[in-house]
């Protein structure tokens, strides 16, 4: 599985070599010192030869400093390699998400794709800087030790013959009662940023309704779940530091035993059996390495399928029939258009949508809620993809155009108003990146944001804050309008997008959206005002059109359309502001 993410350390491919020969290098200068220390002892102590003493201490001391530059030099090169891996693969995950269709943002939890571009790759990071080390170091360590250990005296050495099987039963025990805990918890973090991100996102609602006692509650009771997870996968990740010191104590008493009645024999020496000793410590701490090793592995398999996960997942990609770079003059035909967000559904959204929208027309669209309004205009950008018949402009297929090229010519102001953080100038260039002073104010006379704009300190420099804290609604609206307006697109289509502004400042966007003669406008609303101008109103119904025609031809015909204009002209007559027929 961690083949799949390789690709991404490919670049970094010299970094860990130099690592694992660095690490490797310092295991051998840290193995040659207890040979060292042996002569030591049973040479120059046994001989009181000072000289000896001096030599082979010196010689230790060289070998420890350069074990400790090997040391530092792995550091660093393991740091760039792992850090440069996870900055590569949080970039894929973050690109991937970008690209995803709708119905795959659907399907992951934002909380969960925050997890898996930080939390997870975090643990891969982990297991390359922390388990780089020991996963070089321990085998080394265990099998030059051994082999040493027998060299020195194979009887002595036999106790590993019983006490590896011990260790090793034990670890695999805890690896996999451990492994299916990691998934277990990776799943309670997402759920503790879901609950932190909603009451972040929402917290004036929170505050309004005097809610903070229950967002407090439901947090709790995630944290304590990940409390209690956490707790349970690191119980039983520890066992085994007991598990290795229990092998470790009885290994170093049979060998004291053992060993002790062999120098009684004269079968060994005491600098001898001191340098057996220093070997058995070296082989029981790479045993204890490989463990963590394993753990880390373990943990790190959970996450990299989690993130293999996100860059499996089918993303926007060009029709391999794009013929066709950009619009030429708007017109939209639906013909005989179904669609449901899942194949495996057993009801369409839309059903059997027919409808034909001349070049430059205004087209209104009213219903209920959940008469499937937004996804019809969903349809036309391909944020989703219909699931049986054919949606055409121009007379195309929209699969034969290029699908950037299509977004780029399709203005959507949807029903939420999103602003970011920055200036006025600064969110209306995601319009435009390149529009000019005079085309932000001629955008922002359109959409009446000019109004509000001149009144702000910096002008179009103001900050707006996280968000767009720093405005209101309605103003929030109009700069979304002004925003796609400076697409200067071929369609325009706005999802109830006027909701937060009075009739007045309302009829004056729609005074200024009649000017564009060239641009195909689709109009989603609940006011009759905001269509009944149009030169098709269309009235939908459970994802189909129920009926279309002006607003003269449905107030004669249409008992919804009746309805809803009579309750609303009562309203604002009583009020006496507004002439409905102006």
């Amino acid at each position: 599985m961690l083949k799949k993410l390789y690709p991404y350390m490919k670049p970094y491919r010299l970094s860990l070599w130099i690592a694992v020969l660095c690490v490797s290098l310092e295991t051998v200068f840290e193995l040659i010192i207890p040979m060292m220390m042996a002569d030591m002892i049973d040479v120059g102590v046994a001989a009181r030869d000072l000289d000896y003493m001096i030599w082979k201490g010196m010689q230790m001391s060289v070998c420890a400093i350069i074990s400790l530059i090997l040391g530092l030099l792995y550091a660093r090169f393991a740091a760039v390699a792992a850090q440069s891996f996870g900055a590569d693969l949080r970039m894929a995950e973050f690109e991937q998400v970008q690209n995803y269709r709708f119905s795959s943002l659907d399907r992951f939890e934002t909380s969960s794709l925050v997890t898996r571009l930080t939390n997870d790759v975090n643990v891969l990071q982990n297991a390359i800087s922390q388990g780089l080390r020991p996963g070089v170091r321990a085998p080394m360590v265990l099998f030059t030790g051994l082999s040493v250990a027998f060299m020195m005296n194979a009887e002595l050495a036999l106790v590993f013959v019983v006490a590896i099987p011990i260790l090793g039963a034990a670890l695999f025990m805890i690896v996999r009662k451990v492994a299916p805990m990691y998934e277990k918890l990776q799943k309670a973090i997402d759920r503790v940023n879901l609950i932190v991100q909603e009451n972040l996102t929402a917290i004036r609602v929170v505050k309004s309704y005097v809610r903070e006692d229950f967002e407090q509650r439901k947090f709790a009771e995630v944290n304590e779940d990940l409390m209690k997870v956490s707790q349970r996968t690191f119980h039983f990740a520890q066992m085994n530091m007991p598990a290795f010191q229990f092998v470790m104590y009885g290994v170093i008493i049979m060998i004291l035993w053992f060993g002790g009645n062999i120098i009684e024999v004269g079968g060994m020496q005491v600098g001898e059996l001191t340098g057996f000793l220093s070997y058995v410590l070296q082989i029981l701490n790479s045993l204890m390495m490989l463990s963590g090793v394993f753990l880390l592995l373990i943990r790190s398999i959970a996450s990299a399928k989690r993130i293999e996960e996100v860059l499996d997942e089918p993303r926007d990609e060009n029709s391999a029939l794009c013929t066709h770079a950009r619009i030429q003059s708007g017109s939209i035909d639906f013909e005989h258009v179904y669609f449901k967000y899942s194949e495996d559904a057993l009801e369409y959204v839309l059903s059997d949508i027919n409808l034909h929208i001349e070049s430059g027309q205004t087209i209104g669209i009213m219903g209920g809620t959940g008469a499937a309004k937004s996804t019809l205009v969903q349809l036309i950008p391909r944020l989703y993809d219909t699931s049986k018949g054919t949606l055409k402009i121009d007379g195309r297929p929209i699969e034969t155009y290029d699908l950037y090229e299509l977004r780029d010519q399709i203005s959507m102001v949807l029903q939420n108003n999103t602003l970011f953080s920055g200036t006025i100038r600064e969110n209306l260039c995601w319009g435009n990146p390149h529009a000019t002073q005079e085309e932000l104010e001629w955008a922002c006379r359109i959409a009446c944001a000019d109004e509000f704009i001149k009144q702000k300190p910096n002008g179009y420099d103001e900050d707006l804050g996280q968000g767009g804290v720093n405005v209101s609604g309605g103003q929030k609206q109009r700069l979304c309008i002004a925003r796609a307006l400076l697409k200067h697109p071929k369609v325009l289509i706005f999802d109830d997008s006027t909701s937060a502004v009075d009739s007045a400042t309302e009829s004056t966007i729609r005074e200024g959206l009649a000017s564009l003669k060239d641009v195909t406008k689709i109009i989603i609303a609940q006011r009759v005002t905001s269509v009944m101008n149009a030169d098709q109103i269309i009235i939908m119904e459970d994802g189909t059109i129920a009926d279309s025609g002006t607003h003269e031809e449905l107030l004669a015909r249409n008992a919804t359309y009746q309805s809803l204009y009579h309750s609303q002209q009562e309203g604002v007559l009583e009020d006496g502001k507004t002439d409905f027929r102006r």
